[in-house]
């Protein structure tokens, strides 16, 4: 995926209120949801490489003993 792929799907859920203040989360193939804690614009090293930059989005765990609810639908 690229950033401008990424922008345009935020974009479109952004015009809903609910969306603005929703929790930002990445599912790992193993079911593990990790909460985004910072997105990097990254170079790469590579000369000649097509891709010569990219985002990198880091994702922390859920601390303490504290989960959050069991999804009920998809929007």
């Amino acid at each position: 995926m690229k950033a401008k792929e990424l922008r345009q799907y935020l974009d479109k859920f952004l015009k809903s209120e609910v969306a603005k203040n929703a929790r930002v989360q990445i599912e790992l193939p193993n079911g593990d949801k990790l909460d985004v804690s910072e997105i990097q614009l990254l170079e790469n090293k590579i000369i000649g490489d097509r891709d010569t930059h990219r985002l990198n989005i880091k994702g922390e765990s859920l601390g303490g003993t504290w989960k959050m609810g069991k999804i009920i639908g998809k929007l």
